[in-house]
């Protein structure tokens, strides 16, 4: 019921709106009747057919229809039930559809209304109240709902007339989708500036962190089926990303070093180059405020930002193989990186453009590696980075160069064609971190037990020393592990072409000699030199990495006024030593030369199907006889190649020597050597191999002897 009031309410305002659309239409009708009135006075009169079907159009208006009624003599009552849409016409009355009563004197189609003014006035002067009435609502009200009230209304409406109306009153109340239009606008904009956004904004690339476990591994460990080599071992030297295979040819029976690295595609070799010239022209660094410590992170913080900065979103894998190389060409030594980082090698050896670089490992010795240099670009341009890696300038001027490393390894490099026919070359002498002490040397089965307690008690008793021997023998390996024995508070100046040696003590000036500046003999710093400079130093030991010319004479002075000095030279035998030493270019005379105590002969022999260091002779300088000018010596210890050991003499000078300035009996003596011969295999036993270790242990015994041995004494022998 509620929904057919309502609609029926909404058919009304409807019905308002299409009255003025009628009024309008109804006006142009009048105009046309007009001139069909103008036709017909003109001898052209419209048919009376026509004229109805004009008449009974829909533009017919309100008003005429309520003048019709009336004057048809229609009550009130008829005119309500009218207006409810529920009163027909008498009988004989046709209304306006008759033409000619329907037409106006003047022959136009407006329509005057007759109204009985009585009627009206009655019905007014009903609603007219005397004076002082009382007027009730309800009363009111209640003749105002009989005078409405209908016997024929029914009210209901049937099914179908509700869902028609319905219907209607959806069409006619449908809203019009502005605000939904508005929206959708509203939605196109914003995707647009989402498009926008999305071409415009940074995007957040992959910056995950690698790993071996759920990425992969980087570097690809499997040997080609068209390869004669299998593998001996593998080893890693940079996990996860540098490893070494030793591969060995059955055909040729030769081995090889195969260094196994991330492999770069094309593509990503490109990304390498394009980060590397950014690098070079974006990169604002201050090197002394970043140590080689902390560039390896900054050069990873400055990678990512490169590829944020240009998109470039790749997998933790493949940026973990640029990384990796761009860190071993910028922090590390570019192509022979994973050769310096093997602990197992001593010697690396370049000998020109297209030949495999070889090593001196020390399980196989001699072998070629899988590295070398393509052409002469490539390696002069390596041998010139390597040269500006150790402070040092080498050109087509000037192409020798002998020099140290960041590491401390030592280099000798040529430059060019011109001294080296096959091209650039460099040969690398590795340095260890932690240098070989005592207990290694006894583990090497280099010297014995008793040999090395011997050069202990002479260290400490201020005896001088050379070592000598042939190339790679071990001579400056022996005099660094000596060193350790020297009383840490003892002031040590060392003087060395390259630093080589590496000591614990705090009290220590090393030395090292220095090349002109631009050729001749300006400004360059001699071994000579800085020997004079330190005698003025008051050292109480003089180490000298190896003497060949006048500075062993100046070496000789230092012994011959009281200096302890340790040095290295060139010789096979006692005999070839003092043979150098008398002879140009050192010049030392024999009285000079009886102030040296100990000769230390070293040998790179072969031992079974090994090579290996041994200690061949350990000779005193007894003196010199005065009838015949010989020089006396004595060999203490020697070494039995047949057995592979060291035999004792039975006689020692220094021993002596020693007994006789600290006035101890020859028990005492035993007693002492046989202390330092159980603190050296109870150092061994322990594995106490660092170099800093070691010098505690030397420390303790000389500070506190019975402590220590109690506690080497009882681990020993329980």
């Amino acid at each position: 019921m509620q929904i057919a009031q309502f609609l029926y309410q909404g058919l009304v305002l409807i019905g308002a709106g299409k009255m003025d659309d009628d009024i309008a239409k109804e006006k142009d009708v009048k105009k046309d009747s007009s001139n069909l009135s103008d036709n017909n006075k003109a001898g052209n009169p419209t048919s009376s057919t026509d004229t109805g079907k004009v008449l009974s159009s829909d533009h017919i208006v309100l008003e005429e229809d309520q003048s019709a009624s009336m004057q048809s003599g229609l009550s009130s009552e008829q005119l309500s039930d009218k207006d409810n849409g529920s009163v027909s016409l008498p009988d004989g009355l046709s209304g306006i559809n008759d033409p000619e009563e329907s037409l106006a004197d003047d022959n136009t189609f407006e329509a005057v209304p007759f109204a009985d003014e009585d009627a009206f006035v009655d019905e007014l002067a009903d609603l007219i109240l005397p004076d002082d009435e009382v007027v009730s609502i309800e009363e009111l009200k209640s003749k105002v709902d009989a005078s409405l009230a209908d016997s024929s209304y029914v009210d209901e409406v049937s099914d179908e007339l509700e869902l028609r109306w319905e219907k209607v009153a959806t069409e006619v109340f449908k809203e019009e989708p502005v605000e939904e239009e508005t929206d959708e606008e509203e939605e196109e904009t914003e995707t647009l500036l989402d498009r926008v956004n999305k071409i415009f904004a940074r995007k957040k690339i992959n910056t995950d962190p690698y790993n071996m476990i759920e990425h992969g591994p980087i570097v690809d460990f499997t040997i080609p089926a068209d390869s004669p080599y299998k593998e001996v071992e593998l080893y890693e030297v940079n996990p996860p990303y540098a490893y070494v295979r030793i591969a060995y040819d059955p055909a040729t029976h030769e081995f090889q070093y195969q260094a196994l690295e991330p492999v770069l595609t094309e593509k990503e070799e490109e990304l390498l180059e394009s980060i590397k010239l950014k690098f070079v022209e974006t990169l604002d660094i201050n090197l002394k405020e970043i140590s080689r410590k902390n560039a390896e992170t900054y050069l990873r913080d400055n990678i990512m930002a490169y590829l944020q900065e240009y998109q470039i979103d790749i997998s933790p894998k493949k940026r973990e193989r640029i990384i990796y190389h761009l860190i071993r060409d910028y922090v590390g030594y570019g192509e022979i990186d994973i050769l310096m980082r093997d602990s197992f090698l001593e010697d690396i050896s370049c000998d020109g453009p297209d030949t495999p670089i070889y090593v001196y490992h020390k399980e196989y010795n001699s072998i070629p590696t899988s590295i070398e240099f393509v052409d002469d670009d490539e390696l002069d341009s390596f041998a010139i980075r390597i040269a500006q890696i150790c402070g040092r300038h080498v050109s087509i001027a000037n192409p020798l160069l002998d020099a140290t490393m960041p590491d401390g390894s030592r280099i000798q490099l040529t430059l060019g064609r011109e001294i080296t026919t096959r091209g650039s070359t460099f040969t690398i002498r590795r340095f260890k971190d932690n240098p070989i002490t005592p207990t290694n040397l006894i583990d090497f089965h280099t010297f014995s037990t008793a040999m090395m307690a011997y050069l202990w008690l002479s260290v400490e008793s201020n005896k001088s020393l050379i070592f000598a021997g042939g190339t790679a023998s071990g001579k400056t390996t022996a005099m660094n592990a000596v060193s350790l024995f020297i009383q840490p508070e003892m002031k040590i100046v060392s003087i060395e072409d390259t630093r080589e040696l590496n000591l614990s003590h705090p009290n220590w000036i090393p030395g090292v000699t220095r090349q002109s500046f631009a050729g001749g003999d300006k400004g360059s710093i001699e071994m000579y030199e800085l020997l004079r400079a330190s005698l003025r130093q008051r050292p109480e030991y003089i180490l000298v990495g190896e003497v060949r010319g006048a500075e062993a004479y100046v070496l000789f002075q230092a012994m011959s006024t009281g200096h302890t000095t340790f040095s290295t030279m060139h010789a096979d035998s006692v005999q070839s030593v003092v043979h150098r030493l008398e002879n140009p270019p050192i010049n030392v005379p024999r009285i000079m030369i009886q102030a040296l105590d100990l000769v230390s002969i070293q040998v790179q022999v072969k031992v079974g199907d090994e090579r290996v260091r041994r200690c061949k002779t350990l000779t005193e300088i007894v003196g010199v006889d005065p009838r015949t000018g010989e020089l006396l010596t004595n060999d203490v210890f020697t070494w039995d190649a047949s057995r592979d050991m060291f035999q004792y003499s039975g006689r020692s000078y220094v021993v002596e020597s020693v007994m006789e300035s600290r006035g101890w009996t020859e028990e005492r003596v035993r007693e002492e050597l046989k202390r330092r011969q159980d603190i050296l295999e109870w150092a061994r036993e322990k594995n106490i191999i660092h170099f800093r270790e070691f010098a505690k242990i030397v420390v303790t015994y000389n500070r506190e002897p019975e402590t220590i041995m109690k506690i080497v004494r009882q681990d020993l022998y329980g």
